[in-house]
């Protein structure tokens, strides 16, 4: 899709009867990208950095803290426990976010996580915790989180004139904390134990709370009512089964929408779900443990490139671009289930890394520009509560599997799963045609342009 405007030719009238010559007006510039660096944008970037910064530790923490405890079964209770809470109130998170307002709600999921993270921080330091304070404190984290991502979503619109720019600006910044973070997580429990870990994940949740307390939103960025009679209503189970109502109509009378989510759901099962514990021990058994903590740093890698990538690019059909890309990510599973040796191995997660992280800022900037801003919490809910089901149910599967075929036969189904999605979001009309949306006056998203809707 071009802006640019056809080249203007100098032209002058020759002087006649006295008259002085006269010359065109001059050219129309287009308007200039609006910056992407405000107050807004900065502190939204600072808080959804420290936190995925401290997320990412999290889970070399639990493994490494909570499974010298209790465990291998221990860690995976206390993770199931953080994974089931999520995606039973996930739904609840997207219409909170669109009742309350998303900046709100993420200030006080910020917060609980903030308690939570500071008692087993203060619970580490003191000794070896009991596993129930371990449960709840996963399972009170799960409902914060299900709180704070419908709007942390939500939220890129209204403090990014530029969507696209923001959300590949925010995956370079996940991709780099989830490099960093882990090996942090490693160093502080070797040299001073999970308490650490635990505290400054605490302390990253008070910073992000504090960044998102300052945003100051436009007045027509602010959910200022509800609909008629939710004043009264608001605390009835009525009420919140017809905002739930409402946002899956949304979801599903967007069909380029709902069919993504399906193919992702199938993508959970047999890609995203195993690929995991699969790959780790297959690399880790043939190459040894290093070879795949090597491995996840270049997927890392790859996750940064991709997403520095997005930010340049600018797809007429963002998801028909994102489709291609995420062929490339079939490298990732095949390289590891015809054992290939660590150069090619390494190459694989970079493609992966990048493939994924394209695609992942072309869904997000597309759901976010195509949805009414009024209802895009929920939706965006929706499409969590699908995206992570999918990908849980896959990793359950993924130790009985085990037990029908080899792990690398299995890695084998996941790269023809991988390939087959693509096709599935090649062929569908609704996601292959799907266009950008171009900014209008003031950089607010609009609808498609062009007589096709480009």
């Amino acid at each position: 899709m071009t802006t640019s405007q056809t080249p203007t030719h100098s032209q002058t009238q020759t002087q006649t009867h006295g008259q002085t010559a006269r010359s065109d007006p001059p050219a129309v510039r287009p308007p200039a990208r609006p910056p992407l660096w405000d107050r807004r944008f900065t502190l939204y970037f600072t808080a959804r950095t420290v936190s995925m910064f401290g997320d990412a530790m999290m889970p070399v923490a639990t493994a490494l803290a909570v499974g010298a405890l209790y465990g291998v079964s221990g860690v995976g209770f206390v993770l199931g426990t953080w994974t089931g809470t999520f995606v039973l109130l996930v739904l609840f998170g997207g219409v909170f976010a669109d009742r309350f307002g998303a900046r709100r709600l993420m200030v006080c999921a910020d917060l609980v996580r903030v308690l939570t993270q500071g008692v087993l921080a203060a619970a580490f330091f003191a000794g070896p915790p009991p596993f129930w304070l371990l449960v709840t404190m996963a399972a009170l984290a799960g409902a914060a989180v299900a709180m704070f991502l419908p709007g942390a979503n939500g939220m890129v619109p209204l403090v990014a004139a530029e969507p696209q720019r923001a959300n590949a600006t925010l995956k370079v910044a996940d991709a780099l904390a989830h490099l960093l973070g882990p090996a942090l997580a490693g160093v502080l429990i070797a040299l001073t134990g999970a308490g650490a870990v635990y505290a400054i994940d605490s302390g990253t949740f008070l910073l992000s709370a504090l960044c998102l307390a300052l945003i100051r939103l436009a007045p027509a960025d602010v959910p200022t009512d509800t609909p008629a009679g939710a004043d009264s209503a608001a605390r009835t189970g009525s009420a919140l089964l017809r905002d739930l109502r409402q946002g899956w109509q949304e979801f599903r009378s967007r069909t380029w929408m709902w069919a993504v989510i399906l193919i992702w759901v199938g993508y959970g099962v047999l890609l995203f779900g195993p690929l995991v514990p699969l790959s780790s021990a297959l690399v880790g058994a043939r190459l040894g443990p290093n070879a795949y903590g090597l491995a996840v740093s270049f997927l890392g890698v790859g996750t940064v490139l991709g997403g520095l990538l997005a930010l340049r690019l600018r797809p007429a059909r963002p998801l028909a671009a994102g489709a291609v890309a995420m062929a490339l990510y079939t490298a990732l599973p095949l390289c590891v289930a015809l054992d290939a040796g660590l150069p090619v191995l390494l190459a694989g997660h970079v493609l992966g890394g990048g493939a994924l992280a394209f695609w992942s800022v072309m869904w997000a900037t597309s759901v976010q520009t195509h949805t009414p801003p009024a209802v895009l919490n929920r939706v965006s809910a929706y499409e969590l509560a699908g995206s992570v089901s999918g990908i849980a149910l896959g990793q359950m599967l993924a130790g009985p599997a085990i037990a029908l075929a080899s792990p690398g036969r299995l890695l084998l189904v996941s790269a023809g799963a991988c390939l087959a999605g693509c096709v599935a979001l090649l062929v569908t009309p609704a996601i292959r045609t799907l266009r950008r949306a171009v900014p209008m006056d003031g950089g607010k998203p609009g609808a498609p342009g062009g007589p096709d809707g480009e």
